[in-house]
C-alpha cells in the first residue's frame, strides 16, 4: 500500500516541496528537496502521475519529467487553489495540488514545447517595448509641453515634435541635450519593435491555423498569432462560449436564491489576448460608425446603434472569440455573412 500513485509537487528556483498519495489516498511522501535532489528522486522514481501549478518555467520541468517517464498534469493555479486547507505554505500547496489532480471535473493545462515557448517570447517582447514606447512618448510630451510644446495625439506626431524641438534655439542647452537623448531612444525602440513586427509576420505566414484566423474581421495578423500561441488547445473547450468565458468576455455571475445577477466581464484569462481583441473590435467598429464598414452582419450595425462604444466593442470581442474557437476546432475557413434578401414592398 506504500506505492506511490500520484504526486503534488509545488515548484520555486531552487526548493520543491512534494506530497504523494498511495491508493489508499494516504499520504505516504512529504519531502523537501533541493533542484538537483529532486531530479535524480524522479530519475529513480517509478513512472507516475505528478501535478505542477501551471507557471513561468512548469513547461521546463514538465518536459524534463515527461523524458523520465513520467506523466505531468498541469493545474492552472486559480483552480488548485481552492483545495487549500488552511494557511499557505509550500506543503498545503503540494498537498492541495495532489488532491486537486484526483477530481474527475479538473482541466489542466497543456505542455508547451520548446518553440511554443519562443515564439510567446517573441510577442511578449514587442508587448514590453510597446508600453517602452507609450511611456517615453508620454513623457516626451510631457516635458515638451512645459516648454509651450504641443501636438496632436497619436505616435506619428512625436518625431515631428522632436525635429521642432532640435531647430528651437530657444529652449535651454540642456533641455535640448536631454530631448535629443530621448530622440535616439524613441528610433531605436521604433526600430526594435519594426523588427519583432516582422519575425511575428513571417511566423503568421508560416502557420496555418494563424492564416487562417486572420480572415475573421478584427483580428488581424498579430491577434491571429496571440490566439494560436496562447490558446492552450482549443478542444479542450466544450463550445465558444466557454472559450470567451476563458478568455474573460463574458459577464461575471453571482447568482442565488433563484435571483440573476450579471456584472461586468470576468476579465479572466490572458490580458494581452482579451486587449488585442478588444481593440481590433474596436476598430472595426469605428469603420461601422463612419459609413465605411462593407459586407457588415446586420446584428452588427444594430448593435453600434443602440449599444455605448465600449459595451459594443467588447460584445464584438466575445463574437470574434467564438469565431476564432469554430476556425481553430473545425479546420475551416471564415466565412463572411450571406447578403440579406430584399424584402418586397408591400402592394
Amino acid at each position: 500500500m506504500d506505492q506511490i500513485i500520484r504526486i503534488g509537487m509545488d515548484t520555486s528556483k531552487s526548493v520543491f516541496q512534494l506530497h504523494g498519495v498511495n491508493a489508499a489516498e494516504q499520504p505516504v511522501l512529504r519531502r523537501k528537496m533541493r533542484r538537483k535532489e529532486m531530479v535524480d528522486f524522479f530519475t529513480k522514481c517509478p513512472p507516475t502521475v505528478i501535478a505542477i501549478e501551471a507557471c513561468g518555467a512548469s513547461h521546463h520541468w514538465a518536459r524534463l519529467l515527461t523524458s523520465l517517464g513520467h506523466e505531468v498534469r498541469m493545474i492552472a493555479p486559480q483552480l488548485a487553489k481552492p483545495y487549500v486547507k488552511r494557511g499557505k505554505n509550500d506543503a498545503a500547496d503540494a498537498e492541495a495540488l495532489c488532491e486537486a489532480m484526483s477530481r474527475p471535473t479538473m482541466r489542466f493545462v497543456p505542455v508547451k514545447s520548446m518553440e511554443e515557448q519562443a515564439a510567446l517570447m517573441l510577442v511578449n517582447m514587442r508587448e514590453r517595448l510597446v508600453r517602452a514606447q507609450t511611456q517615453l512618448s508620454n513623457a516626451i510630451r510631457g516635458h515638451a509641453g512645459e516648454f509651450g510644446l504641443t501636438v496632436a495625439k497619436g505616435l506619428r506626431h512625436i518625431r515631428p515634435l522632436l525635429e521642432c524641438i532640435a531647430a528651437d534655439d530657444k529652449l535651454p542647452v540642456i533641455a535640448r541635450e536631454l530631448f535629443a537623448s530621448m530622440a535616439a531612444e524613441f528610433e531605436r525602440l521604433q526600430d526594435q519593435i519594426k523588427e519583432l513586427d516582422s519575425k511575428l509576420l513571417d511566423w503568421h505566414r508560416s502557420n496555418e491555423v494563424s492564416r487562417r484566423l486572420a480572415t475573421i474581421p478584427g483580428v488581424g495578423p498579430i491577434g491571429a498569432a496571440l490566439l494560436v500561441m496562447k490558446t492552450p488547445a482549443p478542444e479542450l473547450f466544450a463550445s465558444g462560449r466557454q472559450f470567451a468565458a476563458w478568455m474573460g468576455l463574458t459577464p461575471k455571475d453571482h447568482s442565488t436564491g433563484g435571483k440573476v445577477r450579471i456584472g461586468v466581464i470576468t476579465r479572466a484569462g490572458d490580458e494581452m489576448l482579451r486587449k488585442t481583441l478588444v481593440v481590433g473590435a474596436t476598430s472595426v467598429l469605428n469603420t461601422v460608425r463612419a459609413g465605411r464598414g462593407k459586407e457588415v452582419a446586420p446584428w452588427l450595425t444594430e448593435l453600434v446603434k443602440h449599444k455605448p462604444p465600449k459595451l459594443a466593442a467588447v460584445a464584438f470581442a466575445n463574437k470574434i472569440a467564438r469565431i476564432a474557437w469554430k476556425v481553430m476546432t473545425s479546420g475551416e475557413t471564415y466565412r463572411k455573412p450571406a447578403a440579406q434578401p430584399a424584402t418586397a414592398c408591400a402592394s
